[in-house]
């Protein structure tokens, strides 16, 4: 008999199936891209003994290397690139995509469930610094510091008190005004306790809370946005962007709003219509508002409704950044791809949140039992050579996989080779932070990076000079 008749045939690599069991660990060493950066020293010490890890520097999809496509089983991703269902599609062994941060709005969470890919995102991460940038930007805007500071920058004279009076008027005193909270979760509620020591009368309206929550924390609830708007000198939103509430703020609810009464935005671009929100400031009707977040980033002073807008102050989205946070934050992230690997999907994740539609939509695990396609590893995974973590891919077909020395500088480590390949930092074990502490091993100090992204040949020898440089050719 022939024996291969026998055998199982195997499985296609299409965008409608995920590799690997759906509900059991991935292959020993399978490929993790960064799709939108290009650092990954933080995360290098967290996986590279159980993964080869690649940045891609990409801004869509049509810039991440045609190998992440077809063998990168997990993503790391920031806020600057979209993944639609379209996008989706193109990768052929997705398992996990972790975002870097809490907002899941720039992936499609369903289509993603859908094809078996597990979504993440790092919910915890950030609080006090945002909660801090938020009461900045409230004082900023009460005592109107940011405007006096470039007065005085721009060389205005203060000669007299009739001078400062011209410049301060529109200041504010903080004691006994009401600052209203739409979202009062870790931020919202980190931002009410500092709101209070600064003599703030804080209200909020947050509808999936369960009853008691304002009495532990001293604050009183509204059961309404409207009564919300209606009562607050101040607003501050820190709620998720779905499709409930996008433009939460717009020209119909800024009618609601107080007279004279100030906007701060450090949650999520999507949750004001700027547009509503320039005229208001344009009017008066808002008297000045701040925003971290906007609608279209990175945000252009000298584009949109906001560009002739005097009264509004602008951050580029880093109201949680600090270095301690930002290595919090990736370690975090990493961590959670480390228990993809090592574990269960999606049963060893902490903060999946498509589990729902992908433990209802995912392909049976009897479906890649022991198959694969060809030059694939158990269960499927794509095979990579043991002990080649640290090594990169070439960005042209033909270029073979090299290992890389950890005596090698930052920059080429092969012949012809148009990839930019970033040594690891300085190791010992990676980690949380104590809130969600799951430690790596301690690995050697030898991890590099690689750079994977669409080059053409005529890129390719340009990246030799300049690595930075390479980029898709024009569709």
């Amino acid at each position: 008999m022939d024996k291969r008749k026998l055998m199982p045939k195997r499985q296609r690599l299409d965008g409608a199936v995920r590799t690997g069991p759906l509900n059991g660990p991935l292959h020993s060493r399978p490929l993790v891209a960064l799709l939108d950066g290009r650092d990954c020293s933080i995360e290098m010490p967290i996986l590279k003994d159980v993964a080869t890890v690649a940045f891609c520097d990409a801004q869509s999809t049509s810039e991440i290397h045609e190998k992440v496509l077809n063998e990168a089983v997990g993503a790391l991703m920031w806020h600057t690139i979209t993944l639609t269902k379209e996008d989706l599609e193109k990768f052929k062994a997705l398992r996990i995509i972790v975002r870097i941060g809490s907002g899941v709005d720039n992936i499609d969470v369903k289509a993603a469930g859908e094809l078996g890919i597990a979504v993440c995102n790092v919910p915890g991460y950030g609080v006090e610094e945002v909660a801090d940038s938020t009461l900045c930007l409230i004082l900023n805007l009460y005592r109107r510091t940011y405007w006096l500071a470039n007065m005085v920058r721009e060389g205005k004279k203060f000669t007299g008190p009739e001078q400062v009076r011209e410049a301060a008027q529109g200041c504010a005193r903080i004691r006994g005004d009401t600052l209203g909270i739409v979202g009062l979760g870790r931020i919202g509620s980190a931002v009410a306790l500092r709101a209070k020591a600064f003599g703030f009368n804080v209200i909020f309206y947050d509808p999936y809370l369960p009853d008691g929550i304002e009495r532990s924390l001293g604050l009183t609830r509204v059961y309404t946005l409207q009564d919300l708007l209606f009562q607050s000198d101040c607003v501050s939103l820190h709620c998720t962007l779905n499709e409930h509430n996008h433009h939460l703020i717009n020209e119909y609810t800024i009618k609601q709003m107080r007279p004279g009464a100030f906007l701060v935005n450090t949650a999520r671009g999507g949750l004001v219509d700027e547009s509503a929100l320039a005229h208001a400031l344009k009017d008066g009707r808002i008297r000045a508002a701040a925003l971290d977040v906007h609608d279209n980033e990175p945000y252009n002073v000298f584009q949109g409704p906001l560009k002739e807008v005097v009264n509004l102050i602008c951050t580029p989205h880093a109201a949680f950044y600090s270095d301690v946070a930002s290595t919090e934050l990736r370690e975090m992230a990493a961590g959670e791809i480390r228990r993809a690997i090592v574990g269960r999907i999606p049963d060893s994740l902490r903060n999946c949140v498509n589990k729902e539609y992908f433990l209802g939509s995912g392909p049976a695990s009897s479906a890649y039992e022991s198959t694969g396609a060809p030059g694939s590893g158990p269960g499927g995974m794509p095979s990579l050579p043991a002990g080649l973590n640290g090594g990169y891919y070439g960005a042209l077909p033909g270029v073979p996989v090299q290992p890389a020395h950890s005596s090698a500088p930052v920059g080429l480590l092969g012949p012809g080779g148009p990839m930019s390949s970033l040594v690891g930092a300085p190791g010992g074990p990676g980690g949380l932070n104590d809130r969600d502490r799951e430690r790596g091993p301690s690995v050697a100090h030898d991890a590099s990076t690689h750079r994977m992204d669409s080059a053409s040949s005529a890129n390719s020898a340009t990246a030799l000079q300049h690595p930075d440089r390479i980029k898709s050719p024009p569709s």
